[in-house]
């Protein structure tokens, strides 16, 4: 028997004491926030290429010579 996914939570959510729901129903309403939250792809296309090439260059010799390099002793 195939049960779904939110109908295998009900059947668990129902056996759990009060306060412990609660906490479950704060977690789900957080999960909601932040699934919701971000932009789509579609609407950051506009974007695209907006930066010029010499500067996505200079862009990446930064990151390769600052990023690229563990200072094993920082910690």
């Amino acid at each position: 028997m195939s049960r779904t996914i939110v109908a295998r939570v009900v059947e668990q959510l129902e056996t759990l004491p009060k306060n412990l729901q609660q906490q479950v129903l704060a977690i789900v309403q957080i999960l909601q926030t932040v699934v919701r939250s971000g932009t789509p792809g579609k609407r950051l296309l506009r974007f695209a290429g907006a930066i010029p090439l010499d500067d996505l260059q200079l862009m990446r010799q930064a990151i390769d010579t600052g990023c690229e390099q563990a200072d094993l002793n920082e910690w």
